[in-house]
């Protein structure tokens, strides 16, 4: 039971495993099925073991964690798991088709060749192909993190669930530096169609442009984004329950400073990018655990991949 698990800081260092995992070995969520701890895993249910409560009207201080030596085991896992909410809500999840897990920091893949175009094949006759091969460069992954100074004694009467928002809002920053590298590939060697002004008829000639998919999501600028939303095409345009803003035909609004006011990239986001990374989001963990918490280091190694070239569609504002 979640009560016995023996928590020490080597769980964080087991090879081939997160924390997580490595609490999830020692007490399976499966046995917890049917119970009232069914909805839990197995973090969450040390917090419960150790009455640490992360949010709510009587929401702990951080000094909690470290009332037994123990239960400070589990800072770090709540440290990093607010930073990976912050990442994960990010516009960044908005864009990618695929996420894969690389041992190393260099990435290969494959790449499929398929232009012929596709019709009747007369009988007796080849079948026309398409070619599934190695590409001709790899990705190399980039480090992306950032160092957060603090002091135990500045933290200890801090809520934990004002330092969770803070940490989510490192985490989303960051996965909007790593956002910078997406766009990059995203429009690398693309040939774009230039227009003199951004119009809606500029937008619907970007979403006619799709052949074999669909464009579901447009990446703009900040001050193209605005351009956009007082067309007048979008008066009777709202926000969905995420917040998310759609084109009358159906291309969700992605705004990001990442794109240049230059520049319009529309994709079809189920088959446009592939994000590799080589870890997850990666913190220090023995000064966390330790509560010397003057010098916290998060950081992510990930890299980017265009998958499928004709899910991918720009333009270029201007001359």
């Amino acid at each position: 039971m979640y009560n016995n698990v023996k928590l020490e800081k080597g769980l964080y260092n087991l090879s081939g495993k997160s924390f997580s995992q490595a609490l999830e070995a020692l007490d399976p969520s499966e046995n917890y099925s049917d119970t009232p701890l069914a909805n839990l895993d197995a973090f969450e249910r040390q917090l419960k073991r150790f009455n640490i409560k992360v949010s709510g009207s009587d929401c702990d201080m951080v000094e909690k964690f470290f009332t037994t030596t123990e239960s400070a085991v589990l800072f770090p896992e709540f440290v990093r798991r607010c930073i990976k909410k912050g990442f994960d809500d990010s516009v960044l999840n908005n864009i990618v088709a695929v996420s894969t897990k690389c041992e190393s920091n260099i990435y290969s893949g494959c790449v499929i060749s398929d232009t012929t175009t596709y019709s009747t094949t007369a009988q007796g006759a080849s079948l026309p192909t398409a070619s599934v091969t190695e590409p001709s460069s790899s990705v190399s992954l980039s480090k992306y993190g950032r160092m957060i100074t603090a002091s135990y004694e500045a933290l200890r009467q801090q809520k934990l669930d004002v330092f969770g928002v803070m940490l989510k809002g490192v985490g989303i920053k960051l996965a909007n530096s790593v956002l910078g590298s997406a766009v990059t590939a995203l429009k690398a060697n693309i040939t774009p169609t230039t227009v003199s002004t951004l119009n809606y008829s500029a937008l619907t000639s970007l979403f006619g442009s799709f052949d074999d998919f669909n464009m579901n999501c447009v990446m703009l600028s900040p001050a193209n984004t605005a351009t956009v939303l007082a067309l007048t095409q979008m008066e009777n345009a709202s926000a969905d329950e995420q917040g998310r803003v759609k084109l009358p035909f159906g291309a969700e609004i992605i705004c990001t400073p990442k794109v240049d006011d230059a520049t319009v990239i529309g994709l079809d986001k189920n088959f446009a990018l592939e994000i590799i990374t080589s870890s997850d989001i990666v913190l220090e963990t023995d000064k966390l655990i330790s509560n010397q918490l003057d010098r916290i280091a998060v950081s992510v190694n990930c890299g980017f991949r265009r998958i499928t070239d004709s899910a991918v569609k720009t333009l270029k504002i201007g001359s």
